[in-house]
């Protein structure tokens, strides 16, 4: 049997459990979606200025995070988790069904930040359980887990856009100040002060109308629905269900038959060793702040570390805040597009992330990571300071959103795989990479919500420009951080005593 062949018998074995995480992936991508194009009407449902609906941005990504750090605690046992992948599922159901009914900025925040939790749950848990059935050959199943990220992220703006609010519940005395008045530079960098009875920022009680808005929640609400039920429907084929009876187990088909019958390849003892760090790694999430990991290590070990995670720092957090934020730049001065036009914007993003990270798979076979990481921030960079230059034309905008899009949708897992090949798998690179990229799209996300109000709105594109820069600069600091450690690394090989592992080449 084939490569091919050996893929689909395992896929077809395998097809219920697989599809189930994937689904679950695809209630992970409708919660990413949402926010950006809902954020105006849900600051006129809770009375709340921008930087004070950011934080609802924040919650949300901060909970993430720590859902996919203590996600680990459930792969120990297949009901832990997919009883957790039930719950996490079924309670993003009831959060969108929760939403209109949250007339207060902090309540809205808790709510998200209760499906913030799920959603890391469901990071964790399902990227396990794939890597659990696939091993060697998860990594195609691992590229459509992320596709479905992206289909729920494209799906749910145009759920929202038929039933976004066309009317602005900003008062007209606090336009100005709103908007950030003149979109030319010296007026974008100079602060503009509060008119005396707007102070904090407030939206008057009588701007909330009981608009349409709610349906759109509650429909994304029944369309996650199938979720939670399809993984019911996994623990009581796997009788898991303490209240279903126990079924005797079905004779094999002779697809199945030949997989188990054919015998395991044999694997070398770095491959082994490579997969029982992941498994420790995965068990416990703080493995790589041991001091046995960085003992020796030198100094461009920690720096290639930390410049990785910084370019990751920047470039999720431009995926997180230009997602979040694009909507409110679009409706507002100079472009002043229709609300319903503008809720496309957040689509045509992650369409463009998602079609990115397809077409990535096989122009990744042929150009290496380093590569495609540099063509990436280049790409990102060019895009905005274009959307820089003609800002009052709405068609670059959605050109530029699409491109912005293709250009970002692969520059996590590049670095991540550019990265890993510099320390030869060895340290913590992935943990670090992680954790940046989850804190720089929680933290820009909350920095642009405050000073897009102190400055206007023409500072969201600014400051991608400045974010892009950053994230450029620190990948050249990455590539000459790269020679030092490949000089230090090649002369401690040549010098290497008998019996020293390959894993502690990187020791100084």
């Amino acid at each position: 049997m084939g490569c091919n062949g050996h893929i689909s018998g395992l896929f077809r074995r395998n097809l219920q459990p697989t599809l189930t995480y994937w689904s679950v992936f695809f209630s992970f991508g409708l919660c990413i979606g949402f926010l950006g194009p809902t954020v105006s009407d849900l600051r006129c449902q809770t009375h709340s200025s921008l930087p004070q609906i950011s934080w609802v941005f924040f919650s949300q990504q901060f909970c993430l995070l720590l859902g996919s750090a203590l996600g680990g605690i459930f792969k120990k046992t297949l009901a832990k988790s997919l009883w957790v992948l039930f719950t996490s599922s079924l309670t993003i159901s009831l959060v969108f069904a929760v939403i209109p009914f949250c007339q207060d900025v902090k309540v809205l925040a808790t709510v998200i930040a209760i499906a913030g939790l799920a959603m890391g749950f469901i990071d964790t848990v399902a990227n396990m359980q794939l890597v659990k059935i696939y091993q060697r050959d998860s990594a195609v199943f691992l590229q459509v887990l992320h596709f479905f990220v992206g289909f729920g992220a494209l799906l749910s703006p145009l759920i929202a856009d038929p039933f976004l609010s066309e009317a602005d519940c900003v008062p007209t005395n606090a336009t100005n100040h709103d908007r950030g008045g003149s979109p030319h530079f010296q007026k974008i960098l100079t602060p503009h002060h509060p008119l005396p009875n707007l102070t904090h920022h407030e939206l008057p009680a009588h701007a909330w109308v009981g608009n349409q808005m709610s349906y759109a929640f509650w429909i994304m609400a029944l369309i996650n629905l199938p979720v939670p039920i399809s993984v019911l429907f996994l623990l009581s084929k796997e009788q898991m269900i303490p209240c279903c009876p126990r079924k005797k187990p079905p004779l094999l088909t002779a697809d199945e038959l030949s997989l188990q019958m054919e015998p395991p390849e044999k694997e070398d003892s770095s491959s082994l060793s490579t997969k029982a760090q992941s498994e420790r790694g995965h068990g416990n999430p703080f493995i790589c702040c041991q001091k046995k990991t960085f003992r020796g290590a030198s100094c461009s070990f920690f720096a290639i570390h930390i410049t990785a995670a910084l370019v990751l720092f920047m470039t999720d957090g431009i995926t997180g805040e230009y997602s979040a934020f694009i909507y409110t730049y679009a409706v507002d001065d100079p472009l002043f597009i229709g609300h319903k036009a503008a809720g496309y914007l957040s689509s045509i993003f992650w369409g463009s992330v998602t079609l990115g990270r397809l077409i990535s798979i096989p122009i990744s076979s042929r150009i290496s990571p380093a590569t495609m990481v540099f063509i990436n921030l280049v790409g990102v960079v060019a895009t905005f300071l274009v959307l820089l230059l003609v800002y009052y034309n709405v068609v670059f905008l959605f050109v530029g959103t699409a491109c912005l899009g293709l250009f970002l949708s692969s520059t996590f897992p590049s670095m991540l795989a550019y990265t890993e090949d510099i320390l030869q798998y060895n340290g913590c690179a992935t943990t670090m990479l992680v954790t940046g990229a989850g804190i720089g799209e929680m933290t820009l996300q909350l920095f642009i919500g405050s000073i897009i109000q102190v400055l206007g709105k023409y500072s969201f594109l600014v400051c991608g420009v400045i974010f892009g820069c950053l994230a450029f600069t620190f990948y050249i600091m990455l590539l000459f951080f790269h020679r030092i450690y490949s000089r230090s690394s090649s002369v401690l090989t040549l010098d290497k005593p008998p019996g020293i592992e390959s894993s502690e080449v990187y020791q100084q």
